[in-house]
């Protein structure tokens, strides 16, 4: 059996489907199962990673648990010790955790200071444990859905600075190649793109995709950082914009685990953007 935390993310919920269709047992962990589709064999069950006591029930039995925090949960909540007790009692075997590349590239960042965190107790676990790394996720061109629909418009900063953004879709396949298959134990896998995109090219894709011309409107750092601000909190909305607007040079690299972990390239922009239309219709 194999427990997805955040399962109905856009990580979690490809990966959920991915466990099933390769006929793995699956308990998916969400704060909102109510909205997730039913599956054979997925049991779906309230939770998150953010509460240990209430993740005991789903961990019994369990043999592997793949481990994301999400939200709030990136910045504060309990110590990671109080889930990882939870998870060397039910005697699961192997955790596969979502971190962050910035752990790696910015290793004093208060912004991802709770990952680093957890990336520290998962290997501290005696588990056999999987980290993987990813960079910018092509999801957060969800945040332009609005003034796509609304005035066929991205507004964003940086309009010109390029990273290679990953597709979650791949992360959410290096993730179950991980969980189902030996040879992966004490790696670190660095998730990107296959190439640098920058937000203007983003909206261009877009774009490309509707059939209609999707217009370019770069907003100052302080416009992003003021609207960033409604809804995190002010170390990682400062964090990052600094990636986004100043990445460092082993930020705008592009890695090959993807396609070493998959044995096939990883998926470009468009192939997000493809699949996720009707978001920007």
């Amino acid at each position: 059996m194999i427990v997805v935390t955040g399962a109905t993310g856009n990580v979690g919920r490809v990966l959920v489907e991915l466990l099933a269709e390769a006929g793995e047992e699956v308990v998916a962990v969400s704060r909102r199962p109510e909205a997730a589709p039913a599956a054979a064999g997925v049991r779906w069950v309230r939770g998150g990673a953010g509460d240990a006591a209430g993740m005991r029930p789903a961990l019994d039995g369990a043999r592997a648990l793949f481990l994301v925090l999400g939200g709030e949960l990136n910045f504060r909540g309990e110590s990671p010790d109080a889930l990882l007790d939870a998870v060397a009692d039910a005697g699961v075997e192997r955790i596969v955790l979502v971190s962050s590349q910035v752990s790696a590239t910015r290793p004093d960042a208060p912004s991802h200071a709770r990952l680093r965190t957890f990336e520290a107790a998962v290997r501290a676990s005696g588990r056999e444990f999987t980290i993987l790394r990813p960079g910018g996720f092509a999801s957060n061109a969800l945040a332009w859905a609005g003034s796509v629909r609304a005035e066929r418009t991205v507004h964003a900063p940086f309009g010109d600075v390029a990273l290679p953004v990953v597709d979650p879709g791949d992360i959410a396949a290096v993730a179950a190649a991980a969980l189902r298959e030996d040879g992966h134990a004490g790696r670190v896998y660095e998730l990107t793109g296959p190439a640098p995109v920058t937000p203007r090219e983003q909206a261009g894709v877009i774009g490309e995709a509707l059939g209609e011309e999707v217009a370019f409107v770069e907003l100052s750092r302080a416009a992003a950082h003021a609207g960033m601000a409604r809804f995190m909190p002010e170390q990682v909305v400062a964090g990052t914009l600094d990636v986004l607007g100043a990445p460092l040079p082993a930020e705008r690299r592009v890695s090959g685990d993807v396609e070493a972990v998959l044995g096939r390239p990883a998926a470009p922009f468009a192939a997000w953007v493809a699949r996720n239309l009707p978001a920007f219709a």
